[in-house]
Order: structure tokens, then C-alpha cells, then sequence
């Protein structure tokens, strides 16, 4: 294929993967933070965090649905201006026609592995990070008036009547137990003013008292404050705070092959790491495979004179359901029994074998050498070229 043709066709598929990755990942992204977060954590700040923890998630699993679907778009306006057919007469093998196609799969295919082995499980924890923030209510903008929050498993109890601003409190109530003393404490506050530090949040309280109550004596002593500071085990301003745990989606791809050794000893953690391991090594390799079955079936079934082109809308909703079969077997079946692993790769290997074929079928097949200029030799038995690379 001359230099110019393969570089004209791998920037247009190459634009259109752009605009169906786009078109793919920000719905996903956006429904994924709408359901996951709270209306309040866009006033706590954690959009952000949570944006960039779950976007290269999103980008390694749609891109091979993405080259596929844009392979598919493409192939099908070719067949359809009747550029297949040109392609044919300048004497153009079938390969050779779907080489900057899988030129551009090879390299998503590079990109994913990148994105789902070192990207993904680097930014992941970031928003495991903001939903530990948010199921513990670990942000002090996201606690809402009337409602007792507790802290440290149930050492801390906290109660705000009203809020006058995002960090100044009305009346406030404070419990903690204290295991070391052995005395449990209430603080009460006319007002509250919560200020972040780098590793977590103090309340400046003002006109309130202090009851303590000896848990071995049952003593209660009572005093009054104009001035109080206390900490609270909430989110600082140099980071979230630490989880304390973390998920072998988070583990870096070295990280995650030593963590098979401990994963095997439990069924349910085995699940989980097939899972994650199909996911990450065989989610990226799909773009071929998409790319192979696309170009497979608009060659096969499409019309190369742009007469009919029926096929191409088939084709551009047959790859994101392959696709999106493999996502739901794969979160599924693997969790079950890391042996349906087996039959996820068969049937991967299954739609790589089958495009190959038709697309070799039809390398082999006469192709019109004339179809312009005064004869079509396919309906008039004029001559046909022999295909070249």
C-alpha cells in the first residue's frame, strides 16, 4: 500500500477511535460518579480525586470497543463511496487494505497494557480513597445538620444542629470514650469552627462545657469553656486519609503477579484475581480482535460498490455487544470460578480465528479489476486482478 493511502487511513480511523473513546468514557465516567457520590461531596471536594482515580479505568477497558467501533464507521463509508472497489482496481490485496487498521490496534494494544498495569492501579486508589471518605464521612463539608456521625469504630460520636457557613457549626455535640483514661467525655458548643491541618481537621469551639464521667467510678465533673480546640480523625489538606487496606486492582503489575501466591489459598480472592488478571491482560489484546471482526464482517457482508450499506450499521453494533459480552462473563463467570477463564480465551480466540478467515477468504477471491469507466466487469465478465500486498 503506498505510504500516503496508509497514512490517510490510519489518521481517519485513528480521529474516529478519538471521538468513540470520548463518546464511550464520558457517559460511563460521569453515570459511575453520579451513583457512586453523594450530592455533598462536590461541596467536600472529592469530584476531582474521584475523576482521575476511576478515568483510566474507563479508558483501558472502552478502548478496544472504541477501535473497533471506529474500524467498523470507517470500513463501512469506504464500502459505501465505493472506495473498496478503487482500493481492489489500484490492484490492493485485502491485507493489504486492513493494515493501518491493525497498525493503529497493535499500538491500543500497547497503550492498554500501559493504562490497565501501571495508569489504572496507580490512580485507582485514589478513588477508593474518596469513597472511604464518603462512606465514613470522613469530610466535615459532607456532614450534614441533624444527623449523629460516629468515628473510630464508635469511640466518637458528633452532632451538628445547623450549619452558617461550609465550615462554622451551631450548637454542637461532641462523645468520645477514652479506653486509656477509662472516662467518657461530652463536649457541647455554642459554635464550631472547623479548620484543616495537613493531616486532619481541628474544631475551634466556643461557649461550651465539658462533661467527664470516670467509667470505673461513675464521677462526673463538669466545666465550663469560652476556648476549645479538639481533633478529629477527617480529611486534611495534604491528602485523604489512609484506608488501612487495599485491593489487588490497586497493585502495580509486579505487585499483582506475587500477589497470586496468597490469592490461591482463598476461593473467593482467587475469583477476584482471575477476574482482575483477565481484565488487565486479556481486556487489551480485544482491540485486535474487535479490529479483525469489524473489517471481517463490512468486507464479507457489505457491498464494495456502495449499492447497499445495511451491513456497516450491523457491523457498528455488533462489535460493542461482543464486547460488552466479554465485560459481563468476565465480571460474572470469573468470580464464580476462575476456570471460565478457559472459556473466555476460546472464545476470544474464536472471534480472532473466524475474522481471519473470512478476511483471508476474501484476499483469495477474484476481485473486479474495472468498475467505472463504461463496463463492470464483475457483471460483464471483464478481466480481474491478481491480489498483491
Amino acid at each position: 500500500m503506498p505510504r500516503l493511502l496508509f497514512l490517510y487511513l490510519f489518521k481517519r480511523i485513528g480521529f474516529g477511535m478519538l471521538v468513540v473513546q470520548f463518546a464511550l468514557s464520558v457517559p460511563v465516567v460521569l453515570s459511575y460518579l453520579l451513583y457512586q457520590l453523594p450530592p455533598a461531596a462536590v461541596r467536600g471536594g472529592l469530584v476531582i480525586p474521584a475523576l482521575i482515580g476511576v478515568t483510566p479505568t474507563v479508558a483501558y477497558v472502552t478502548l478496544p470497543m472504541a477501535v473497533g467501533v471506529a474500524t467498523a464507521l470507517e470500513f463501512g463509508r469506504m464500502a459505501g463511496e465505493g472506495m473498496i472497489a478503487v482500493l481492489y482496481a489500484l490492484r490492493l490485496s485485502v491485507w493489504a487494505i486492513c493494515r493501518p487498521a491493525l497498525a493503529l490496534a497493535s499500538g491500543v494494544v500497547v497503550l492498554g497494557y500501559l493504562l490497565a498495569n501501571f495508569a489504572a492501579p496507580h490512580y485507582s486508589s485514589e478513588m477508593q480513597d474518596v469513597l472511604n471518605v464518603v462512606r465514613n464521612s470522613l469530610n466535615h463539608r459532607m456532614l450534614d445538620a441533624a444527623h449523629f456521625y460516629t468515628f473510630d469504630n464508635g469511640v466518637k460520636t458528633l452532632y451538628i444542629e445547623r450549619w452558617e457557613t461550609p465550615d462554622l457549626a451551631v450548637n454542637l455535640f461532641v462523645r468520645q470514650l477514652s479506653v486509656e483514661k477509662m472516662q467518657e467525655e461530652t463536649v457541647t458548643a455554642a459554635r464550631a469552627e472547623f479548620r484543616r491541618n495537613e493531616s486532619g481537621v481541628i474544631v475551634a469551639l466556643s461557649n461550651g462545657s465539658i462533661q467527664t464521667r470516670s467509667l470505673t467510678t461513675n464521677d462526673v465533673r463538669i466545666a465550663s469553656f469560652d476556648e476549645y480546640a479538639m481533633a478529629l480523625p477527617m480529611q486534611g489538606s495534604a491528602s485523604l486519609p489512609d484506608r488501612g487496606w487495599r485491593g489487588v486492582y490497586e497493585l502495580s503489575a509486579g505487585d499483582f503477579l506475587a500477589n497470586y501466591a496468597a490469592a490461591k489459598r482463598d476461593p473467593r480472592q482467587l475469583g477476584e484475581w482471575t477476574a482482575e488478571a483477565a481484565k488487565r491482560f486479556g481486556v487489551p489484546a480485544l482491540a485486535v480482535a474487535h479490529t479483525l471482526l469489524a473489517m471481517a464482517l463490512v468486507l464479507t457482508f457489505g457491498n464494495i460498490t456502495g449499492r447497499r450499506g445495511a451491513a456497516g450499521g450491523l457491523t457498528t453494533i455488533a462489535i460493542p455487544g461482543v464486547h460488552i459480552g466479554f465485560l459481563v462473563a468476565l465480571e460474572s463467570l470469573l468470580r464464580l470460578n476462575g476456570l471460565f477463564i478457559l472459556l473466555l480465551a476460546a472464545a476470544a480466540f474464536a472471534e480472532v480465528g473466524v475474522s481471519l478467515w473470512l478476511i483471508a477468504r476474501l484476499n483469495w477471491s477474484p476481485k473486479p479489476k474495472r468498475l467505472f469507466g463504461g463496463r463492470e466487469s464483475a457483471a460483464a465478465g471483464g478481466a480481474y486482478a491478481t491480489p498483491l500486498a
